[in-house]
């Protein structure tokens, strides 16, 4: 899992492709892991592989604080904290949470609360797969506190709807589609749908690529087969069971 808010690469978020799939975290602490794509620095990617650092960015403030920080820039607490609706003190503890995993840094310049901070990563990864059960529940604790931001930024577009320009209210997406596949069909698509999208990711960081009526979408990826109550319970659902 990839993501950016978080902006979620999108998933990639905020809240993508699957980057390496490790064994067992170290049980030393330490920073993230950072890894860039040659030579293109804004796609930076911050892998978590320390259940420890997938635990403490598995909170809503820290999660809007980086995903800010990813999208307006260095900020310091206060300014973090009216953004946020949130307390400069608040924003500067979860700030230092943040930094002491590597996701966050001093970005140089000021003193206290007025220090501002920068993200060390456009992207945020998650293992897909792990032998680690304990990194295996931390990543889920992180994913489902990723899903509910991904509903709450819903929400608020769907309250904000009515009152936005028709272009938008009619280019917006909102839906879904039931398909038959397997689970190589999925990844394959997976990709596919990364490469239409790749070619608009550098904009994030390069204001002079946007349109002039660009604005920040966020573009979720969502896919994943479909479980019923009773399959929790009793096995059905899976590969080859009737709709």
């Amino acid at each position: 899992m990839t993501d950016l808010d978080a902006n979620p690469r999108p998933e990639q978020n905020g809240h993508g492709r699957e980057q390496d799939r490790p064994g067992p975290a170290q049980d030393r602490p330490g920073p993230a892991q950072v890894d860039s794509h040659p030579g293109r620095a804004a796609r930076s990617v911050k892998r978590l592989t320390d259940p420890r650092a997938l635990r403490a960015l598995a909170h809503p403030i820290r999660l809007a604080l980086l995903g800010m920080l990813r999208s307006e820039g260095p900020l310091t607490a206060t300014r973090a904290g009216e953004l946020l609706g949130e307390s400069s003190a608040s924003c500067s503890f979860h700030l230092r949470q943040l930094a002491k995993y590597g996701l966050v840094e001093e970005a140089g310049g000021g003193q206290g609360r007025q220090r501002p901070w920068r993200a060390t990563a456009l992207f945020t990864d998650v293992p897909e797969v792990t032998d680690s059960p304990e990194l295996a529940a931390a990543s889920g604790l992180y994913r489902s506190i990723v899903a509910e931001r991904y509903f709450g930024q819903i929400m608020r577009w769907l309250e904000a709807r009515p009152d936005e320009p028709a272009d938008w209210q009619d280019a917006a997406h909102f839906g879904d589609t039931m398909l038959y596949l397997s689970a190589g069909e999925l990844a394959e698509l997976g990709k596919q749908v990364q490469a239409l999208i790749d070619p608009y990711v550098d904009r994030f960081v390069q204001p002079e690529l946007r349109p002039r009526d660009a604005r920040l979408v966020s573009y979720l990826h969502l896919a994943f087969p479909m479980v019923s109550q009773s399959a929790r319970g009793d096995g059905a659902g899976q590969a080859g069971a009737a709709p």
